[in-house]
Formats: structure tokens, sequence, C-alpha cells
């Protein structure tokens, strides 16, 4: 019979757990928000660089030998393959971890490293997801699934404690949302404790699957998802996650792929911590979210770290775009000698720092006798910029476009 989550189940969790995974530490986060007192819980830190490895390690803690004895197994293109890997192998089990054959190799190395026995599926998550069924029903393993267990959501609750425990006046936690896991233990944990408490969840726009079922009233599927935080790109959330989340839950919103962006740069910039962008959503929604935060105490679960180093670089330009902190300006010019030397006196006046700059004729929706100058710069900020625009307007330039 499967055991139902209760607040001492999350405790037992939390003894378990106490030799296996890090206890990571609130930190304080001014730079977040100015109008409320932020706090950061980074489990970006945490022994796999995400939480997943709290749920992963106390389900299977909770096997029995005979089920211990067949091993486990998993689908996952990320932090739940690296969490099983660890846990059993933490248990002296045998694991096997599904992944879609498009995995990033630094994950699939990664996996292979806790000890896991890894399977390439060709195709999508769902084809893993797939495979991992069919090799539990043939080998009897037990499948440890990424958020709709009991035992899972109990492990990944044991953050909601952590919370109350390092601060028991907390008025509001924010919490990322993919399949509603790890809301789930920590809304059920908070609530329990502290009633009054306020538990916010955050989906990326691009696949908002909880959101969708929330509003509908019913669990639903997505057609399909597109974000940059694949960690919380989840089509459809599990039933026990709807339910919990439905109860305990008191909003949940989304965030745009630029705010994860801003949000992930201003945790590397400031506090020097690398977030994923699953792990991230919870500072975007703290920044350009709008929930009401003013003069409250909040918590931001950074669930997680596993970020593709490859394309770092990119997510930090569009996080500094949009802080207004990275700007292109493309004007129409005159084709006459002195032009660029005046644009660039305007630019360097004004305190920017010119990063590249491209001369164009080609353009066929300009006078026969003009040019485009496109410039990149960096900048201090948003009004920074206007101030830029309207100092170039008034010399006379006329900006075609900005970027």
């Amino acid at each position: 019979m499967e055991r139902e989550l209760t607040l001492n189940e999350i405790y037992r969790a939390s003894h378990v757990l106490k030799t296996t995974i890090r206890r990571t530490s609130l930190i304080v986060a001014p730079s977040v928000r100015k109008d409320c007192e932020v706090y950061i819980k980074p489990e970006n830190l945490q022994v796999t660089g995400s939480f997943k490895v709290r749920g992963a390690t106390y389900m299977i803690s909770q096997l029995s030998d005979e089920e211990k004895s067949r091993g486990v197994i998993a689908s996952s293109a990320g932090n739940h393959a690296q969490g099983v890997a660890l846990a059993a192998s933490a248990n002296g089990i045998n694991s096997i971890i599904c992944l879609p054959s498009g995995a990033p190799i630094s994950k699939v190395e990664a996996t292979r490293s806790y000890g896991a026995e890894i399977c390439l599926v060709p195709g999508v998550y769902d084809d893993a997801y797939r495979k991992a069924l069919q090799l539990r029903d043939e080998r009897r393993m037990t499948f440890v699934h990424p958020f709709n267990d009991p035992m899972v959501i109990a492990g990944q609750g044991t953050i909601g404690l952590e919370i109350l425990d390092d601060l028991p006046d907390v008025d509001a936690i924010i919490v990322p949302v993919g399949g509603g896991g790890l809301i789930s233990g920590v809304a059920y944990a908070a609530k329990q404790l502290k009633p009054g408490i306020k538990v916010y969840g955050v989906q990326a726009a691009g696949a908002p699957s909880m959101v969708r079922s929330l509003e509908d009233g019913h669990l639903g599927r997505l057609s399909s998802v597109s974000t940059i935080a694949d960690g919380i790109a989840v089509k459809e959330p599990g039933n026990l996650t709807y339910d919990l989340c439905s109860k305990y839950v008191d909003r949940i919103i989304t965030v745009s792929d630029d705010e994860i962006c801003a949000a992930i740069l201003l945790l590397l910039e400031k506090h020097k911590l690398i977030a994923e962008g699953a792990g991230a959503v919870s500072v975007a929604a703290a920044m350009f979210g709008g929930l009401p935060l003013e003069g409250k105490k909040v918590a931001c679960v950074v669930s997680g770290g596993n970020v593709d180093v490859t394309i770092l670089n990119r997510i930090i330009n569009r996080g500094l775009q949009m802080n207004g902190r990275l700007c292109t300006l493309s004007l129409e010019l005159a084709d006459r000698p002195g032009q660029l030397v005046g644009v660039s006196k305007i630019i360097s006046d004004l305190g920017a720092n010119v990063t590249g700059v491209l001369h164009r004729w080609t353009n066929t929706n300009i006078d026969v006798s003009s040019c485009i100058l496109q410039v990149s710069m960096e900048t201090r900020d948003r009004e920074h910029i206007l101030q830029i625009k309207e100092r170039l307007i008034s010399e006379g330039f006329e900006i075609v476009a900005e970027e």
C-alpha cells in the first residue's frame, strides 16, 4: 500500500537525508528587490547541483530489501537522473537511467559518474520515459518518478522545513514549478507549520502546464513547450502534484525567458551563484512577477545550477539586454565624412562604451545617398539608453531600429 504524504513523513525524510545531502543555508539577497527582504535558498549548491537528490534519496531509502535488490530505473534529461544515480549508489543498489539520445554530453557523463548504467534512447524525453517503463516491467525494477510520488515529494518538502527553521518569520516562499513535486512538498510542509504563509509558484511562460491546469480546473497536457528553463519544461503535471498545488499553493505565475536571463545574470554578478534557467525563475518572479511582496520577508528557492555552459554567454548577453546594459542602435546617416565621428562623440560624452560598429549602404529602404550605421554599446541601464537616444535625435540623427 502506497504511503501518503504527511508532515511526519517530511520530518522522517529530513532525518534520513541529514547524512547524505547538503543543508543549504539562506543567503540575504538585497539586490533582487529593494522594497522587501529577499533570501535565497541555494539548492544549486546541492550535492548534484539540484534539489532533485533529496526526493530521489528519500524515496529509494524507503524501498524494501527485495525492491533494492532488483534496482531502480528512471527517465530524465538532467537533474533527476543525477539525483537517482547518486541515491542508488549511496544505497548500494543498481540504477538504470534512460535519457534521450540528444541530451547534453555533460549531463550524460555526470549521471554516469554517479554510478548509473546509461540507456540512450533515440528521440525525445517521452521516448526515454516509455523505454524506462518497458525496462521496469521486463526487469521488475522500481521506477523513480521525478515528481508524482509521495515519498519523492516528502524529500523535496525538507526544503520547506529548513527555510522555516532558518527564518521562522518568513512571509512568503517562491518556488519553481515544472511537474510540481518541489512546490508540493514545500507548500505542504510550510502550510502545516505556518498556515498564514504565502507560497507562490513560478513557471516559464513557454511551459505553463500547471498554470493552465489550475486555470482549467483539471489536469491538462500542453502540445509543446519552449523555454530556456529546460528543467521545468514539463508538458503535463502529475495528478498528485496537481491536487496538492490546488490545496496549498496561493498562486502560480509565469516569467519570460528574458526575465529568466536577467535573474541568472543577477545571481551570477551580485551573489556569485550559477543558476540554471529552471533554478532562476523564483528570483525572476521576485524581480518582475508583480507579486505582493512589499515589506515582506521572502525566500526564493534557487532549485538548480546545472546550466549548459555552452550557452551561458548567450544567456548573459540576453540578461544584459534585458537590464539595458547592452544596446544596439541603427541610425540612418547622410553618406558624407564626419558622421561616424559625430555619433561616436555623443556616445562617448554620455559615458557609454562602443563595442561594435557596422556601416552598410545596401539597404534598399533608405535614400540612395544615405547609409545605415549600426552601433553596439555597453550602457548603465535603460535610462542611460534613453539619454543617448534623445541626444542623438536632438543632434539631427535618425534612429531607425533598436535591439
